[in-house]
């Protein structure tokens, strides 16, 4: 009978663990890291490197809400004494918000203006917000040479001005306008939420949201609604196009 082949099994060289496999297709791969982005000063000290002394960031807050004015800020920061943590101000909580809404105004130069709800009506938001945030520019305290503006659309403010999208998140002196335009508006709408019970002002801040809606079918709109908003041009003309005075009478003293 003939022998069966003997079968040569492979042996790990003494001392030398045997190599692992390594699996090249398939093998899952971790997703890179995206950089996190904070404001930095760099353009505003190129902007001293050039020779402008002054310069500004300003920032609106509002444009979303169905209720109550955009909000503008301008702020010119002191290179001396920049607050720490300045961010956009949606990646900030309220409590943190209101700390460095307090620091950047005992340390800047700092304006604020408002886009009233009949300037939004009559001229639609995106019109109102550029003039908000050109006032805001003429109100400060000091003349700038150069303001950089959140966004794609430069602003009529009497001086050299550069847009920059999503500057909030990139530029400290916008980063900065950005919060005291948003706390600003905050403290408004919550004083505007104890005038009008019932609507959720101080929680919501007039944006659009379950809670705002169920208020807007069951008390109707408000003085400071935007009426050229979809939303509550359909609450009035469910009402039948009330006047002011019939819809004064029907909101909660």
């Amino acid at each position: 009978m003939a022998k069966k082949p003997k079968q040569k099994k492979k042996r790990a060289a003494k001392g030398k663990p045997a190599k692992p496999v390594l699996k090249r297709a398939g093998a899952p791969r971790l997703p890179l890291a995206e950089p996190i982005l904070r404001p930095s000063f760099r353009r505003e000290r190129r902007a001293f490197s050039r020779g402008i002394e002054i310069v500004a960031g300003c920032d609106e807050a509002g444009r979303g809400p169905l209720a109550g004015p955009v909000v503008a800020a301008a702020v010119v920061l002191d290179p001396e004494r920049i607050p720490r943590g300045l961010n956009d101000s949606k990646k900030l909580d309220a409590a943190t918000r209101e700390k460095l809404y307090e620091k950047i105004c005992a340390t800047a130069q700092v304006a604020v203006a408002f886009g009233s709800i009949e300037r939004i009506d009559r001229d639609n938001i995106l019109r109102a917000s550029l003039w908000a945030l050109a006032r805001a520019v003429k109100a400060l305290p000091v003349r700038p040479q150069l303001v950089f503006v959140d966004g794609n659309i430069k602003i009529d403010c009497g001086c050299d001005c550069e847009a920059v999208v999503s500057g909030d998140a990139l530029v400290t002196s916008i980063a900065a306008a950005s919060i005291v335009a948003k706390v600003t508006r905050d403290r408004l709408m919550t004083r505007l939420g104890l005038a009008f019970p019932g609507y959720g002002f101080e929680r919501h801040m007039g944006y659009s949201v379950p809670e705002h809606f169920a208020a807007l079918a069951k008390l109707g709109p408000t003085v400071h609604h935007r009426r050229s908003f979809a939303p509550v041009a359909a609450q009035l003309a469910a009402l039948g196009g009330v006047s002011d005075e019939v819809i004064a009478d029907l909101l909660p003293l």
